[in-house]
């Protein structure tokens, strides 16, 4: 009977002392929790994000087309030498502009001015039989077919003299200049002669060339489907040189007027392109409240800050800065620009740089005092 009344007794204390453990671990849960109440409740809310924005702009734009191009003289020749021999003179210096006619170098001739005094007997003595036989035939004392054959070979003589002043005038012509450079198939119905060409070169930053376009190929290449187009501009003071490759703007159209952003401030995600607009915190509820209404999912008109329920801080007060994201359509760009299409209005302010860490309703400090590039013709930086 001793032995039955041992066990009631161990299975009591066993009992006791799991409750008293798990009231242990109550205890400490309970302690803990309050301890990590206390800091959250002490933690300050993490500050507004730092950003920079712009407002939208409406802007005059002029399309156009862009290209390389290579430039090349009017009138040039890469000059060599038809026959081989030896230099016995040279008339010029490394650099030096040649003039028409100028004598460039000398081979040894002497064999050829032998020929050249040949040749120049033979001219005289055919021009001598050409005047004779035309007072001959004047006399009728010889036939008309004779007097032909000499007109014909004296002919044939000055032909061979203005051919070889044609190949003395062939020089090099730098005013002006040509480029060639290539375009899209997509873009030929844009292409007139006469339309205006804008050149700029990375050997003359901040200058401009301008031009006109002078022809257009009427073939495409079948390889590239690009169309080889011709510009001529004005070079006076002879500083374009031919093989300089240039970037070329062809004025295609009438100017446009466009709404305009810097294109940092458009962020691309799989649904479209948004921005980020700022609005003071009342502005973005009211208009929070209106969009909730217009979709039937309406929500008290007043409605505590989320953070402050949260317990991460205090609301907002009525003219904190704000952002809500926003669908928009963008258009064409030019340089650091786009046009926006659809989505905002004129003087909508919105965030340039910064995006990373936003979301509607995400509180923001403005600091413009480092802005993103917004240049409709940027230039490369050299360092």
């Amino acid at each position: 009977m001793q032995t039955r009344d041992k066990k009631p007794s161990t299975t009591k204390r066993m009992i006791v002392m799991v409750l008293a453990v798990l009231a242990l671990i109550a205890i400490i849960a309970g302690i803990k929790a309050m301890l990590v109440m206390k800091m959250m409740s002490g933690m300050k809310p993490p500050p507004p994000a730092v950003v920079s924005t712009a407002k939208t702009a409406y802007q005059e734009w002029q399309p156009d087309l862009r290209a390389v191009g290579t430039l090349r003289a009017v009138r040039g020749a890469d000059l060599a030498l038809d026959t081989a021999g030896l230099v016995t003179h040279v008339n010029l210096q490394s650099g030096d502009e040649v003039k028409e006619g100028q004598l460039l170098l000398q081979l040894r001739d002497s064999e050829d001015v032998a020929q050249l005094h040949q040749l120049e007997a033979a001219a005289a003595l055919a021009k001598v039989m050409f005047d004779r036989f035309k007072a001959q035939l004047a006399m009728q004392a010889v036939a008309k077919a004779d007097y032909d054959q000499k007109a014909a070979d004296l002919k044939a003589k000055q032909a061979a003299v203005a051919q070889q002043q044609v190949m003395i005038e062939k020089k090099q012509q730098l005013d002006p200049v040509y480029v060639d450079f290539h375009l899209p198939q997509k873009n030929l119905a844009e292409l007139r002669v006469g339309q205006k060409v804008v050149l700029t070169l990375d050997a003359f930053p901040g200058k401009t060339f301008e031009g006109t376009l002078s022809a257009v190929s009427p073939k495409v290449d079948d390889a590239t489907r690009n169309v080889q187009v011709e510009a001529k501009v004005a070079n006076p003071d002879r500083v374009l040189a031919p093989g300089m490759f240039a970037n070329v703007n062809v004025d295609v159209g009438s100017k446009q007027r466009y709404l305009t952003l810097p294109q940092t401030a458009v962020v691309y995600i799989p649904y479209g392109e948004t921005v980020f607009v700022v609005r003071k915190k009342s502005e973005a509820d009211k208009m929070q409240a209106a969009e909730a209404a217009k979709n039937g999912t309406a929500k008290p008109a007043v409605e505590k800050d989320k953070s402050a329920v949260a317990g991460k801080g205090p609301e907002l007060p009525p003219d904190a800065l704000v952002v809500q994201q926003a669908f928009v359509t963008t258009g064409a760009t030019r340089g650091d620009q786009v046009a926006v299409v659809k989505g905002l209005d004129e003087g909508s302010e919105v965030v340039t740089s910064g995006q990373i860490k936003l979301k509607s309703g995400s509180p923001i400090t403005i600091d413009n005092k480092v802005q993103p590039a917004d240049s409709p013709n940027p230039k490369p930086q050299e360092h």
